[in-house]
Protein backbone atom coordinates (compact mmCIF):
# COMPACT_ATOMS: atom_id res chain seq x y z
CA UNK A 1 0.00 0.00 0.00
CA UNK A 2 1.58 3.29 -1.01
CA UNK A 3 2.09 5.23 2.31
CA UNK A 4 0.13 8.16 3.03
CA UNK A 5 1.27 10.84 5.62
CA UNK A 6 -1.02 14.17 6.58
CA UNK A 7 0.37 17.05 8.06
CA UNK A 8 0.00 16.48 11.42
CA UNK A 9 -2.99 17.84 13.59
CA UNK A 10 -1.32 19.51 16.93
CA UNK A 11 -3.31 20.28 19.40
CA UNK A 12 -2.07 23.98 20.64
CA UNK A 13 0.22 24.09 23.64
CA UNK A 14 1.33 20.34 22.95
CA UNK A 15 4.65 18.90 24.12
CA UNK A 16 5.99 17.11 21.31
CA UNK A 17 8.75 14.49 22.54
CA UNK A 18 10.69 13.65 19.63
CA UNK A 19 10.72 9.55 19.45
CA UNK A 20 14.46 8.89 19.53
CA UNK A 21 14.55 11.41 22.85
CA UNK A 22 12.12 8.52 24.50
CA UNK A 23 13.94 5.76 22.95
CA UNK A 24 17.09 6.70 24.49
CA UNK A 25 15.02 6.55 28.22
CA UNK A 26 13.72 3.11 27.38
CA UNK A 27 10.89 4.41 25.24
CA UNK A 28 9.51 2.54 21.93
CA UNK A 29 7.11 3.20 18.70
CA UNK A 30 4.16 0.22 19.35
CA UNK A 31 4.28 -1.60 16.15
CA UNK A 32 1.69 -0.28 13.15
CA UNK A 33 0.38 -3.83 13.19
CA UNK A 34 0.00 -6.98 14.28
CA UNK A 35 0.76 -9.07 11.08
CA UNK A 36 -2.11 -11.14 10.07
CA UNK A 37 -1.41 -12.56 6.76
CA UNK A 38 -4.54 -11.37 5.09
CA UNK A 39 -4.77 -7.64 7.48
CA UNK A 40 -1.23 -7.18 7.99
CA UNK A 41 -1.78 -3.25 8.90
CA UNK A 42 -5.21 -4.29 11.44
CA UNK A 43 -4.45 -3.61 15.04
CA UNK A 44 -1.80 -2.35 16.54
CA UNK A 45 1.38 -3.06 19.01
CA UNK A 46 2.69 -2.14 22.33
CA UNK A 47 -1.10 -1.77 24.20
CA UNK A 48 -4.30 -4.22 25.52
CA UNK A 49 -7.14 -2.63 25.29
CA UNK A 50 -9.88 -3.13 28.22
CA UNK A 51 -12.52 -0.56 27.40
CA UNK A 52 -14.27 1.29 25.07
CA UNK A 53 -16.48 4.26 25.84
CA UNK A 54 -17.78 5.58 22.84
CA UNK A 55 -19.91 9.27 22.84
CA UNK A 56 -22.06 9.60 19.71
CA UNK A 57 -24.55 11.99 18.07
CA UNK A 58 -25.50 11.00 14.62
CA UNK A 59 -27.40 12.80 11.91
CA UNK A 60 -29.22 10.53 9.26
CA UNK A 61 -30.22 13.97 7.14
CA UNK A 62 -26.50 15.16 6.58
CA UNK A 63 -24.77 11.39 7.18
CA UNK A 64 -22.63 13.28 10.12
CA UNK A 65 -21.03 11.31 12.84
CA UNK A 66 -19.90 13.33 16.25
CA UNK A 67 -17.78 10.94 18.64
CA UNK A 68 -16.16 10.83 21.38
CA UNK A 69 -13.54 7.96 22.13
CA UNK A 70 -12.26 7.15 25.35
CA UNK A 71 -9.86 4.19 25.59
CA UNK A 72 -8.34 3.06 28.41
CA UNK A 73 -5.90 0.42 27.75
CA UNK A 74 -2.30 -1.25 29.41
CA UNK A 75 0.62 -0.28 27.66
CA UNK A 76 2.88 -3.82 26.99
CA UNK A 77 5.89 -1.86 26.20
CA UNK A 78 7.55 1.06 27.40
CA UNK A 79 5.52 3.54 24.57
CA UNK A 80 7.19 6.49 22.98
CA UNK A 81 4.16 6.47 20.91
CA UNK A 82 1.36 4.05 19.16
CA UNK A 83 -0.92 3.70 16.92
CA UNK A 84 -5.05 3.40 16.51
CA UNK A 85 -6.76 2.02 13.53
CA UNK A 86 -8.74 4.78 12.42
CA UNK A 87 -10.05 5.84 8.52
CA UNK A 88 -12.07 9.27 8.96
CA UNK A 89 -8.88 11.09 8.58
CA UNK A 90 -8.82 14.90 8.92
CA UNK A 91 -12.01 14.45 11.69
CA UNK A 92 -10.06 14.59 14.58
CA UNK A 93 -10.45 17.98 16.23
CA UNK A 94 -8.49 17.22 20.00
CA UNK A 95 -6.57 14.09 20.98
CA UNK A 96 -5.45 13.72 25.08
CA UNK A 97 -3.36 11.02 26.14
CA UNK A 98 -4.22 10.75 30.28
CA UNK A 99 -5.88 14.09 30.06
CA UNK A 100 -2.73 15.89 28.43
CA UNK A 101 -2.79 16.95 24.90
CA UNK A 102 -0.82 14.68 22.13
CA UNK A 103 0.61 15.34 18.71
CA UNK A 104 -1.19 12.81 16.34
CA UNK A 105 -0.73 12.51 12.44
CA UNK A 106 -2.28 10.03 9.59
CA UNK A 107 -0.40 7.39 7.90
CA UNK A 108 -1.19 4.64 5.68
CA UNK A 109 -4.86 5.09 5.09
CA UNK A 110 -6.08 3.99 8.79
CA UNK A 111 -2.96 4.66 10.92
CA UNK A 112 -3.68 7.60 14.00
CA UNK A 113 -0.24 8.23 15.24
CA UNK A 114 -0.19 9.20 18.60
CA UNK A 115 2.62 10.75 20.06
CA UNK A 116 1.97 11.29 24.29
CA UNK A 117 3.79 14.21 25.88
CA UNK A 118 5.42 11.77 28.15
CA UNK A 119 5.85 8.04 27.68
CA UNK A 120 4.05 5.21 28.64
CA UNK A 121 5.41 2.73 30.98
CA UNK A 122 5.54 -0.67 30.47
CA UNK A 123 2.84 -2.23 32.28
CA UNK A 124 0.64 0.76 33.17
CA UNK A 125 -2.92 1.82 32.27
CA UNK A 126 -3.57 4.98 30.41
CA UNK A 127 -6.19 7.10 28.74
CA UNK A 128 -6.49 8.00 24.97
CA UNK A 129 -9.68 10.53 24.56
CA UNK A 130 -10.62 11.11 20.86
CA UNK A 131 -13.20 13.94 19.75
CA UNK A 132 -13.90 13.84 16.21
CA UNK A 133 -16.62 14.61 13.94
CA UNK A 134 -17.11 13.73 9.94
CA UNK A 135 -18.88 11.64 7.72
CA UNK A 136 -18.45 7.75 9.14
CA UNK A 137 -17.28 5.73 5.85
CA UNK A 138 -18.50 2.45 3.92
CA UNK A 139 -15.87 0.33 3.64
CA UNK A 140 -15.47 -2.06 0.32
CA UNK A 141 -13.45 -5.41 1.34
CA UNK A 142 -11.27 -7.16 -1.29
CA UNK A 143 -14.38 -9.49 -2.29
CA UNK A 144 -16.35 -6.30 -2.95
CA UNK A 145 -18.73 -6.56 -0.16
CA UNK A 146 -19.09 -3.68 1.89
CA UNK A 147 -19.15 -2.94 5.76
CA UNK A 148 -18.58 -0.05 8.33
CA UNK A 149 -21.35 2.54 9.13
CA UNK A 150 -23.57 2.07 6.00
CA UNK A 151 -26.34 4.16 5.44
CA UNK A 152 -30.05 3.38 5.09
CA UNK A 153 -33.04 4.78 4.26
CA UNK A 154 -33.83 5.73 8.06
CA UNK A 155 -30.53 5.71 9.71
CA UNK A 156 -27.26 2.97 9.39
CA UNK A 157 -27.07 -0.40 9.56
CA UNK A 158 -23.30 -0.86 11.29
CA UNK A 159 -21.12 -3.85 10.74
CA UNK A 160 -17.60 -4.43 10.67
CA UNK A 161 -16.34 -7.63 9.45
CA UNK A 162 -13.47 -7.84 8.65
CA UNK A 163 -12.08 -4.77 9.12
CA UNK A 164 -15.15 -1.77 9.30
CA UNK A 165 -14.85 -0.96 12.46
CA UNK A 166 -11.78 1.98 12.45
CA UNK A 167 -14.37 3.44 9.61
CA UNK A 168 -16.85 5.41 12.72
CA UNK A 169 -14.44 4.95 15.77
CA UNK A 170 -10.15 5.03 16.46
CA UNK A 171 -9.93 1.05 17.85
CA UNK A 172 -7.08 -1.06 17.85
CA UNK A 173 -8.87 -3.34 15.21
CA UNK A 174 -7.30 -7.06 15.65
CA UNK A 175 -9.53 -9.86 17.46
CA UNK A 176 -6.50 -10.81 19.33
CA UNK A 177 -7.69 -7.54 21.40
CA UNK A 178 -10.82 -7.84 23.00
CA UNK A 179 -12.12 -5.69 25.29
CA UNK A 180 -15.81 -4.39 27.06
CA UNK A 181 -17.81 -1.43 25.49
CA UNK A 182 -20.00 1.30 26.10
CA UNK A 183 -22.22 3.00 23.71
CA UNK A 184 -24.10 6.39 24.38
CA UNK A 185 -25.75 7.33 21.38
CA UNK A 186 -27.58 10.48 20.19
CA UNK A 187 -30.25 10.56 17.46
CA UNK A 188 -32.70 12.39 16.34
CA UNK A 189 -36.31 11.56 18.23
CA UNK A 190 -38.60 8.71 16.89
CA UNK A 191 -35.13 6.61 15.85
CA UNK A 192 -34.14 3.14 17.87
CA UNK A 193 -29.83 2.39 18.66
CA UNK A 194 -29.18 -0.73 18.89
CA UNK A 195 -25.81 -1.54 20.14
CA UNK A 196 -24.26 -4.47 21.94
CA UNK A 197 -25.10 -5.87 25.44
CA UNK A 198 -27.87 -4.53 28.03
CA UNK A 199 -29.86 -1.66 27.67
CA UNK A 200 -28.75 1.10 30.45
CA UNK A 201 -31.28 3.61 29.05
CA UNK A 202 -33.56 5.82 26.95
CA UNK A 203 -33.99 9.13 27.51
CA UNK A 204 -35.48 12.02 24.99
CA UNK A 205 -34.93 15.64 24.85
CA UNK A 206 -34.77 18.46 22.94
CA UNK A 207 -35.88 16.81 20.06
CA UNK A 208 -33.60 13.77 20.42
CA UNK A 209 -33.00 10.24 22.01
CA UNK A 210 -30.12 9.03 23.52
CA UNK A 211 -29.55 5.31 23.87
CA UNK A 212 -26.88 4.09 26.43
CA UNK A 213 -25.93 0.30 26.18
CA UNK A 214 -22.66 -1.68 28.04
CA UNK A 215 -21.71 -4.93 26.98
CA UNK A 216 -19.71 -5.81 29.82
CA UNK A 217 -18.09 -9.17 28.42
CA UNK A 218 -15.28 -8.90 26.45
CA UNK A 219 -15.85 -8.33 22.70
CA UNK A 220 -13.91 -8.17 19.53
CA UNK A 221 -14.01 -4.74 17.73
CA UNK A 222 -15.26 -5.89 14.78
CA UNK A 223 -18.28 -7.45 16.32
CA UNK A 224 -19.70 -4.16 17.50
CA UNK A 225 -22.55 -2.17 16.35
CA UNK A 226 -24.63 0.97 16.81
CA UNK A 227 -27.38 0.15 14.11
CA UNK A 228 -29.73 2.62 14.17
CA UNK A 229 -32.87 3.87 12.21
CA UNK A 230 -36.95 2.95 12.97
CA UNK A 231 -37.22 0.06 14.33
CA UNK A 232 -40.10 -1.89 16.50
CA UNK A 233 -38.45 -3.41 19.38
CA UNK A 234 -39.53 -5.89 21.91
CA UNK A 235 -37.76 -6.69 25.20
CA UNK A 236 -38.08 -10.15 26.71
CA UNK A 237 -36.47 -12.60 28.42
CA UNK A 238 -34.46 -15.77 27.13
CA UNK A 239 -34.12 -18.50 30.37
CA UNK A 240 -33.92 -15.24 32.24
CA UNK A 241 -31.33 -13.44 29.81
CA UNK A 242 -32.63 -9.84 28.16
CA UNK A 243 -33.44 -10.19 24.86
CA UNK A 244 -34.30 -7.66 22.38
CA UNK A 245 -35.63 -8.03 19.22
CA UNK A 246 -35.27 -5.23 16.67
CA UNK A 247 -37.89 -5.32 13.40
CA UNK A 248 -37.89 -2.45 10.27
CA UNK A 249 -41.25 -1.63 10.24
CA UNK A 250 -40.99 -2.21 6.44
CA UNK A 251 -40.59 -5.40 6.95
CA UNK A 252 -43.01 -8.18 7.36
CA UNK A 253 -41.99 -10.08 10.66
CA UNK A 254 -43.08 -13.36 9.93
CA UNK A 255 -42.84 -16.06 12.51
CA UNK A 256 -38.88 -17.29 12.19
CA UNK A 257 -37.69 -15.03 14.73
CA UNK A 258 -40.03 -16.68 17.29
CA UNK A 259 -37.51 -19.53 17.26
CA UNK A 260 -35.11 -17.54 18.62
CA UNK A 261 -35.49 -18.50 22.28
CA UNK A 262 -36.04 -22.19 21.29
CA UNK A 263 -32.27 -22.10 19.24
CA UNK A 264 -30.50 -20.45 21.94
CA UNK A 265 -31.88 -23.28 24.28
CA UNK A 266 -30.82 -26.13 22.09
CA UNK A 267 -27.06 -24.80 21.61
CA UNK A 268 -27.15 -24.56 25.26
CA UNK A 269 -27.73 -27.83 25.56
CA UNK A 270 -25.00 -29.13 23.35
CA UNK A 271 -22.33 -26.22 23.12
CA UNK A 272 -22.74 -25.29 26.87
CA UNK A 273 -24.17 -22.56 28.30
CA UNK A 274 -24.96 -19.10 26.49
CA UNK A 275 -21.48 -16.90 26.90
CA UNK A 276 -23.31 -13.68 27.01
CA UNK A 277 -25.67 -11.62 29.09
CA UNK A 278 -28.13 -10.45 26.34
CA UNK A 279 -29.56 -11.89 22.95
CA UNK A 280 -31.62 -10.78 20.42
CA UNK A 281 -31.61 -9.70 16.83
CA UNK A 282 -31.53 -6.41 14.58
CA UNK A 283 -33.95 -7.06 11.52
CA UNK A 284 -33.19 -3.94 9.05
CA UNK A 285 -34.07 -3.10 5.72
CA UNK A 286 -30.68 -2.15 4.68
CA UNK A 287 -30.43 -2.38 1.09
CA UNK A 288 -27.21 -3.58 -0.84
CA UNK A 289 -25.47 -5.15 2.24
CA UNK A 290 -26.39 -8.53 1.04
CA UNK A 291 -25.22 -10.46 4.34
CA UNK A 292 -26.28 -10.90 7.94
CA UNK A 293 -23.32 -10.62 10.60
CA UNK A 294 -22.86 -12.11 14.16
CA UNK A 295 -22.57 -8.66 15.90
CA UNK A 296 -21.98 -9.87 19.78
CA UNK A 297 -25.25 -10.69 21.25
CA UNK A 298 -27.59 -9.13 18.28
CA UNK A 299 -27.08 -10.79 15.28
CA UNK A 300 -27.46 -8.44 12.19
CA UNK A 301 -29.76 -9.27 8.91
CA UNK A 302 -30.35 -6.95 6.11
CA UNK A 303 -33.67 -8.33 5.62
CA UNK A 304 -35.94 -10.89 7.69
CA UNK A 305 -33.51 -14.17 7.98
CA UNK A 306 -34.88 -17.66 6.98
CA UNK A 307 -34.37 -20.49 9.79
CA UNK A 308 -31.12 -21.58 9.00
CA UNK A 309 -29.75 -18.15 8.15
CA UNK A 310 -31.18 -17.09 11.76
CA UNK A 311 -29.78 -20.43 13.68
CA UNK A 312 -26.33 -19.70 11.69
CA UNK A 313 -25.48 -16.34 13.38
CA UNK A 314 -27.20 -17.18 17.16
CA UNK A 315 -24.13 -20.36 16.74
CA UNK A 316 -21.61 -17.29 15.84
CA UNK A 317 -22.22 -16.51 19.72
CA UNK A 318 -20.44 -19.73 20.87
CA UNK A 319 -18.21 -20.06 18.04
CA UNK A 320 -17.05 -16.29 16.67
CA UNK A 321 -18.18 -13.73 19.22
CA UNK A 322 -17.22 -15.82 22.48
CA UNK A 323 -14.61 -17.93 21.00
CA UNK A 324 -12.82 -16.00 18.20
CA UNK A 325 -10.24 -16.82 15.90
CA UNK A 326 -6.53 -15.20 16.34
CA UNK A 327 -5.71 -14.66 12.48
CA UNK A 328 -8.56 -13.99 9.64
CA UNK A 329 -7.19 -17.42 7.45
CA UNK A 330 -8.82 -19.46 10.18
CA UNK A 331 -12.50 -18.00 9.48
CA UNK A 332 -13.14 -21.99 9.05
CA UNK A 333 -13.23 -21.97 12.83
CA UNK A 334 -16.35 -19.28 12.54
CA UNK A 335 -17.73 -20.46 9.54
CA UNK A 336 -17.47 -23.63 9.31
CA UNK A 337 -18.40 -24.20 13.11
CA UNK A 338 -21.91 -22.17 11.79
CA UNK A 339 -22.83 -23.85 8.85
CA UNK A 340 -22.30 -27.38 10.99
CA UNK A 341 -24.50 -25.57 13.47
CA UNK A 342 -27.28 -25.20 10.96
CA UNK A 343 -27.43 -29.06 9.63
CA UNK A 344 -27.41 -30.15 13.28
CA UNK A 345 -30.25 -27.61 13.89
CA UNK A 346 -32.42 -28.99 11.28
CA UNK A 347 -31.66 -32.55 12.50
CA UNK A 348 -32.92 -31.96 15.87
CA UNK A 349 -36.19 -30.21 14.02
CA UNK A 350 -37.10 -33.67 12.50
CA UNK A 351 -35.92 -32.24 8.96
CA UNK A 352 -32.81 -33.54 6.98
CA UNK A 353 -29.79 -34.77 9.05
CA UNK A 354 -26.35 -33.47 9.32
CA UNK A 355 -25.76 -36.59 7.90
CA UNK A 356 -27.39 -35.94 4.67
CA UNK A 357 -26.12 -32.53 4.13
CA UNK A 358 -22.91 -34.11 4.19
CA UNK A 359 -23.76 -36.54 1.23
CA UNK A 360 -25.35 -33.94 -0.78
CA UNK A 361 -22.34 -31.72 -0.58
CA UNK A 362 -19.87 -34.51 -0.91
CA UNK A 363 -20.96 -35.75 -3.75
CA UNK A 364 -20.51 -32.55 -5.79
CA UNK A 365 -17.81 -33.03 -8.67
CA UNK A 366 -14.43 -31.93 -7.14
CA UNK A 367 -14.25 -29.51 -10.26
CA UNK A 368 -16.58 -27.97 -8.37
CA UNK A 369 -14.14 -24.91 -6.91
CA UNK A 370 -17.28 -23.36 -4.85
CA UNK A 371 -17.16 -26.38 -2.30
CA UNK A 372 -13.42 -27.52 -3.11
CA UNK A 373 -11.31 -24.18 -3.99
CA UNK A 374 -8.22 -23.35 -1.62
CA UNK A 375 -7.76 -25.64 1.81
CA UNK A 376 -10.07 -23.86 4.19
CA UNK A 377 -6.77 -23.44 6.88
CA UNK A 378 -4.23 -22.82 4.10
CA UNK A 379 -4.99 -19.94 2.18
CA UNK A 380 -4.38 -16.03 2.80
CA UNK A 381 -5.75 -14.20 -0.25
CA UNK A 382 -8.55 -11.44 1.75
CA UNK A 383 -10.85 -11.76 -1.67
CA UNK A 384 -11.42 -15.49 -0.49
CA UNK A 385 -12.25 -14.71 3.00
CA UNK A 386 -16.10 -15.62 2.62
CA UNK A 387 -15.25 -18.08 -0.06
CA UNK A 388 -17.60 -21.12 -0.14
CA UNK A 389 -15.49 -23.66 0.41
CA UNK A 390 -14.83 -21.84 4.40
CA UNK A 391 -18.48 -22.58 4.91
CA UNK A 392 -19.48 -25.94 3.25
CA UNK A 393 -15.86 -27.69 3.62
CA UNK A 394 -15.86 -26.39 7.23
CA UNK A 395 -19.08 -28.11 8.18
CA UNK A 396 -18.13 -31.09 5.97
CA UNK A 397 -15.07 -31.37 7.79
CA UNK A 398 -16.93 -31.31 11.12
CA UNK A 399 -19.82 -33.73 10.36
CA UNK A 400 -16.88 -36.14 8.45
CA UNK A 401 -14.91 -35.88 12.55
CA UNK A 402 -18.38 -36.61 14.17
CA UNK A 403 -18.80 -39.64 12.37
CA UNK A 404 -15.12 -40.78 12.41
CA UNK A 405 -14.94 -40.15 16.17
CA UNK A 406 -18.48 -41.27 16.61
CA UNK A 407 -21.29 -38.46 18.68
CA UNK A 408 -20.35 -38.57 22.60
CA UNK A 409 -16.43 -37.60 21.45
CA UNK A 410 -17.64 -35.50 18.92
CA UNK A 411 -20.19 -33.32 20.87
CA UNK A 412 -18.05 -33.67 24.09
CA UNK A 413 -15.28 -31.95 22.16
CA UNK A 414 -17.23 -29.05 20.45
CA UNK A 415 -18.81 -28.48 24.26
CA UNK A 416 -15.04 -28.67 25.68
CA UNK A 417 -13.90 -26.53 22.92
CA UNK A 418 -16.16 -23.67 23.50
CA UNK A 419 -16.43 -23.52 27.37
CA UNK A 420 -12.51 -23.74 27.49
CA UNK A 421 -11.79 -20.91 25.38
CA UNK A 422 -14.89 -18.68 26.37
CA UNK A 423 -13.72 -14.77 25.69
CA UNK A 424 -10.67 -16.55 24.06
CA UNK A 425 -8.86 -15.94 20.65
CA UNK A 426 -7.95 -19.68 19.04
CA UNK A 427 -6.06 -21.44 16.51
CA UNK A 428 -6.65 -24.53 13.94
CA UNK A 429 -3.51 -26.23 15.81
CA UNK A 430 -5.48 -25.93 19.19
CA UNK A 431 -8.58 -27.42 17.68
CA UNK A 432 -6.36 -30.34 16.02
CA UNK A 433 -4.67 -31.05 19.58
CA UNK A 434 -8.10 -31.27 21.66
CA UNK A 435 -9.54 -32.99 19.12
CA UNK A 436 -6.93 -36.05 19.60
CA UNK A 437 -6.98 -35.28 23.33
CA UNK A 438 -10.69 -36.25 23.13
CA UNK A 439 -10.84 -38.96 20.98
CA UNK A 440 -7.77 -40.57 21.72
CA UNK A 441 -7.31 -40.90 18.04
CA UNK A 442 -4.08 -39.61 15.96
CA UNK A 443 -6.44 -37.18 13.24
CA UNK A 444 -3.30 -36.03 11.55
CA UNK A 445 -4.38 -37.87 8.14
CA UNK A 446 -7.66 -36.75 8.65
CA UNK A 447 -6.86 -32.85 9.20
CA UNK A 448 -4.53 -32.77 6.46
CA UNK A 449 -6.82 -34.29 3.76
CA UNK A 450 -9.76 -32.17 5.04
CA UNK A 451 -8.22 -29.06 5.81
CA UNK A 452 -4.60 -28.46 4.21
CA UNK A 453 -5.02 -30.28 0.70
CA UNK A 454 -7.17 -28.22 -1.76
CA UNK A 455 -8.42 -31.52 -3.52
CA UNK A 456 -11.71 -33.04 -2.52
CA UNK A 457 -10.91 -36.01 0.08
CA UNK A 458 -10.71 -39.16 -2.00
CA UNK A 459 -13.35 -41.83 -0.64
CA UNK A 460 -11.33 -44.08 2.05
CA UNK A 461 -8.93 -41.17 2.49
CA UNK A 462 -9.45 -40.07 5.98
Amino acid sequence: MRRRLLRAAVIAGALVFAPAALAAGGFTPGSDGLGDPMFPLAGNGGYDVTNYSLTLDYAPSSNRLAGTAVITARATQSLSRFDLDFRMQNSVTRLLVNGSPASFSFAKDQELVVTPSTGLPDGKTFTVTVDYAGRPLVVTDPDMSIEGWVPTDDGAFVVNEPQGSPAWYPVNDNPRDKATFDFRVTVPDGLTVMANGVLVSQTRADGKATWVWRESDPMAPYLATATLGKFDLTTSTTAGIPTYVAVDPQLAKGQVLSKLPDAVEFYSSIYGPYPFNAVGAIVDSAKGVGYSLETQTKPNFPAVPDEATLVHELSHMWFGDSLTLKTWPDIWLHEGFATWSEWIWSEHEGNKSAQQFFDRYYSTSAKDTAFWGPAVANFTDPALLFNGTVYVRGGLTLQALREKIGDFAFLSLLRTWATQNRYGTVTTPQFIALAEQVSGQDLTRFFDVWLYQAEKPAPGSW
